[in-house]
Formats: C-alpha cells, sequence, structure tokens
C-alpha cells in the first residue's frame, strides 16, 4: 500500500480458538519528496503469485516478496503500487524471505546496485549452529550486509531446527525524514501540516 496524500485502513485480523502460527511482518517503506502527495493506492501480492526459489536439494528456499533476485526478472515479479519507490528497478528494493532447513546452504548473491543498503534479521532458529559468511550467528539479531558482496549462508545437518531470515534492502533516497505517529514528511512543518490535514478530513 502506498499511503501518498493519505489514506486511512483498519488491520483486521481473525479470532482464533486454536494457536495461529502466521508470522506478520509489517514493513514501511519511505517516498522521496516528489511522491510524499501521489493517490493512494495497494496491491495485493496472493501467495500463488510470489515467487520462490528452492535449492536443487529442497533444503533451501526464498521467497521473494520483492525484488529481481534468484531468477525473479522483471516482467516475473509483482508489480508495487506505481509511486512506491519499489516500483523503480534502479532502486534494488528487495524483500526476501530465506529459509535454510538442516545440512542445507545457499548463497544470497550481491545486490545489482552498488548503493543499496542491505540488512538480514535472523528471524527463527537461533541454536547456535548457522553460519553467515562462516561466521556463527547465535541470537535473533539484525546483521548489516556489505551490499556488493555476495552471501553464504549454511546450516549444519546437526541442527535442530530450520533457520529464517528476512532481507531488507534498497538504494538510499537520501533525503531529510520527520516521522510522528504513522506520518513520515521530509520537515516538521510538513509532519503539521499532516496532523491538520487529517483532522479536518479524516483522509
Amino acid at each position: 500500500m502506498t499511503a501518498g496524500r493519505g489514506v486511512s485502513h483498519d488491520e483486521m485480523f481473525p479470532l482464533l480458538d486454536k494457536p495461529n502460527h502466521t508470522k506478520f511482518f509489517q514493513i514501511w517503506l519511505n517516498l522521496p519528496s516528489a511522491k510524499k502527495m501521489a493517490k493512494p493506492a495497494f496491491a495485493m501480492f496472493w501467495a500463488n503469485d510470489v515467487p520462490i526459489w528452492k535449492a536443487d536439494d529442497g533444503l533451501a528456499k526464498v521467497t521473494v516478496w520483492a525484488g529481481h533476485y534468484f531468477g525473479v526478472e522483471k516482467d516475473a515479479q509483482n508489480k508495487p503500487p506505481p509511486d512506491s519507490w519499489a516500483s523503480d528497478i534502479e532502486n534494488d528494493v528487495g524483500v526476501l524471505h530465506i529459509e535454510v532447513q538442516p545440512g542445507g546452504k545457499m548463497v544470497l548473491p550481491k545486490a545489482k546496485n552498488e548503493k543499496s543498503n542491505r540488512s538480514m534479521y535472523l528471524i527463527e532458529g537461533a541454536d547456535g549452529q548457522v553460519k553467515v559468511d562462516g561466521k556463527i550467528v547465535s541470537e535473533k539479531v539484525c546483521l548489516t550486509l556489505d551490499a556488493t558482496k555476495d552471501v553464504s549462508i549454511e546450516l549444519p545437518d546437526t541442527a535442530k531446527e530450520a533457520t529464517e531470515f528476512l532481507v531488507l534492502q534498497g538504494k538510499p533516497i537520501d533525503e531529510p525524514v520527520a516521522q510522528h505517529g504513522p506520518f513520515v514528511m521530509n520537515t516538521q512543518n510538513e509532519i503539521r501540516d499532516a496532523f491538520i490535514a487529517y483532522q479536518r478530513t479524516q483522509f
């Protein structure tokens, strides 16, 4: 969803009478100043349409929610809203979910844009065995990676469970950021204007 000049939305989850093992990631992607007042837009990525790469041995897979990696070409990827920073392939936005089973290994390729920032979050399977570029990662942390280099991920077959990572990357917008509540602008004056607009119109 691109909020642009303003949109109100509700996050509704069903009431369940049994354990819910669904994981949710709420990822906010900024807009450059030229797009702050864009028309709000929404794009739905249905699970069956999201590209998934699998290793030949089946012990590693990558769900490519956004980005052009692991064989996902421009025309094969789900398209974000038109004014999103992710809509321009040159911005190299990537949102990847990596899952490695015991005995599995894979390589996260270097970014397509040398200016990209890349972070990788260990979200499951922190039992002290997974190796990232040969170094053991033993706790749930955010790793800041050198996006200009390939990164190897390996999980020994002695591990008790799979390991999962969330990778977020993209070229920086390189503009000032002012944030308050749900509003993200470039200056504090723009934040005040956003509050006034919301109080007046409720978007």
